[in-house]
């Protein structure tokens, strides 16, 4: 029985407890660190609507002493953001899965605290882990997966082609949904719209695995404008203005391209005709060309990731491992 305490209860903390308490016979539910007051004191049972009497609270310090085996921080994204829940955890002799899109590979943004994590994890004999769909397995792991099979590899191609539409206004706001073109551009400008986070994490998971040396990451952002009215539950997108936001990202070897990843995302994409997927290409001695579609959706590809390292990271090495660190991960078999 492995003893897990989950913090954040948004989205996808509230999937990834979905997740354990699927599986009872395995793991034991020891705490849940909440970060919306309004939540304080409520059970786990009341928010999911499925019977778990364990209360969420802000005592960060009460769930810690309850000595879980793991901690897994589904809060935010960048490395600045998740320090102040990633270091009490690994103080307290816990093991860390993250699923912060910076944590996947920090050394690619931050590698003095990339070096803080790594040193503190090792000084209390425990494992960080970053983890998600992306980045962290579709545009990076799964490559590095079907590079195994290659004698050479030259480039690599990978796309993902999502739907924004389940998502909410803070996603949302960060594609630049709902602007004008004017807007967007300005909002590129200014950093208040950033596209996906995490092409440089990716990048570099890739190249650590492969062993190349990046030299340079670029990165552009270019505006999906619609031909049609759009709308989801958050925003209303008129003719003429912004659905999403194509992002690219691309990682050379002196002048050579040798990492490019597309990344096109906007509400309902079937609107104007376009299909959901993941693609991959690894062109090498042999080619390799993988697709599948429709996409596999971020938000359950990102808990399920996420409970699938559970059983792993007690026995990985102390420190800050990434995916391509870990053995290979799989299906965990639930118990109800």
């Amino acid at each position: 029985m492995i003893k897990v305490a989950a913090w954040g209860t948004g989205m996808m903390g509230q999937g990834l407890l979905g997740y354990i308490l699927d599986r009872p016979k395995d793991i034991d539910l020891v705490g849940v660190i909440e970060t919306y007051q309004d939540r304080e004191g409520m059970s786990v049972g009341e928010l999911l609507g499925r019977p778990c009497d364990v209360k969420m609270t802000s005592d960060v310090e009460a769930v810690l002493a309850g000595k879980p085996d793991v901690v897994c921080i589904c809060t935010q994204s960048n490395l600045h953001e998740v320090e102040p829940q990633v270091l009490p955890a690994l103080r307290a002799g816990c093991d860390v899965i993250c699923i912060a899109e910076k944590m996947s590979y920090p050394w690619a943004s931050d590698p003095e605290r990339a070096e803080l994590f790594d040193t503190v994890a090792k000084e209390n004999d425990v494992t960080c882990l970053g983890a998600g769909i992306n980045p962290g397995f579709m545009l990076d792991a799964l490559v590095v997966m079907w590079s195994s099979v290659c004698l050479r590899v030259d480039r690599i191609v990978a796309t993902r082609v999502n739907d924004l539409s389940p998502f909410g206004p803070t996603v949302l706001n960060g594609q630049g949904v709902g602007t004008t073109v004017e807007e967007f551009e300005k909002g590129v400008a200014e950093g208040s719209i950033v596209g996906h986070i995490g092409f440089p994490e990716s990048i570099g998971l890739m190249a650590r695995a492969l062993g190349w040396r990046i030299d340079r990451v670029e990165e552009t952002r270019e505006p999906i404008v619609t031909e049609v009215e759009r709308s989801t539950p958050h925003v209303h997108v008129a003719p003429g203005d912004v659905a999403g936001c194509r992002h690219i990202g691309r990682g050379y070897v002196g002048d050579e391209l040798k990492i490019e990843l597309i990344h096109p995302q906007q509400i309902h994409p079937e609107l104007a005709g376009v299909e959901t997927g993941d693609y991959i290409e690894i062109h090498g001695d042999p080619n390799v060309t993988m697709g599948n579609k429709p996409e596999i959706p971020g938000g359950k590809g990102t808990y399920a990731s996420t409970g699938n390292y559970i059983p792993l990271v007690k026995d990985a090495p102390a420190g800050m491992l990434t995916v391509v660190d870990m053995p290979l991960p799989r299906f965990w078999t639930p118990t109800v």
